[in-house]
């Protein structure tokens, strides 16, 4: 692909500093929540900062992530606009489907957001804040993680709305972030849970 990109330097712009500082962000943002709720986990740093009040403590995080997250699009956006266009990307059907991607993906994010719950949403289980069974309903039944695919096809969209062929590779790179960090999250929550299953189990055979 590089090799493609190169021989083709009116497809991106690679000269632009924006380009860079968006690729930049996209990847911090996941390094950054996932770093944080592991302290928080094993040392309850956010909880402590908030006298020992976990609620308040995830949603702060909850703040901080929805507030990089609106950072990461607008830098996105920004690169997009000093990116070159690309026939290819300003068919006339184009349009339509940038729109069905991105309102697609939001329904995605939304509709997950809804069931989760904004602690279930932004990793209340690292902060002790479990859920009681886990959501099987949409969009779960359609994804085990339709906040990131949904995301991702955010992203797209707006890539192919803009036309611009550097979009569309920030969005390999969304997806790649997205998958790096599922391949942490889940293995990690799922042992929370399973935790939890333990020392319920060893708490009954105590009351028998």
């Amino acid at each position: 692909m590089s090799r493609y990109l190169s021989s083709n330097p009116s497809l991106i712009d690679f000269s632009q500093r924006s380009l860079y500082i968006s690729a930049l962000a996209i990847a911090f943002n996941p390094t950054f929540w996932n770093t944080v709720a592991r302290r928080e986990y094993h040392h309850k740093t956010l909880t402590r900062l908030f006298n020992g009040n976990s609620q308040r403590a995830c949603y702060a995080l909850a703040l901080t992530i929805f507030s990089l997250g609106l950072f990461r699009d607008a830098l996105f956006e920004r690169a997009l606009r000093s990116q070159p266009t690309h026939p290819f990307l300003q068919h006339p059907l184009t349009p339509y489907i940038a729109y069905a991607l991105i309102l697609t993906g939001n329904i995605l994010v939304l509709t997950s957001t809804w069931a989760l719950g904004i602690t279930g949403t932004y990793l209340g289980d690292y902060f002790g804040i479990l859920m009681d069974e886990p959501v099987t309903s949409f969009p779960f039944n359609v994804t085990g993680a339709p906040m990131y695919y949904g995301s991702t096809m955010s992203f797209l969209g707006t890539a192919l709305l803009y036309g611009r062929p550097a979009g569309v590779l920030l969005t390999v790179e969304v997806l790649v972030v997205y998958l790096v960090a599922l391949g942490f999250e889940d293995p990690f929550t799922s042992e929370i849970y399973a935790k939890r299953e333990r020392e319920r189990r060893a708490a009954g055979k105590k009351v028998e």
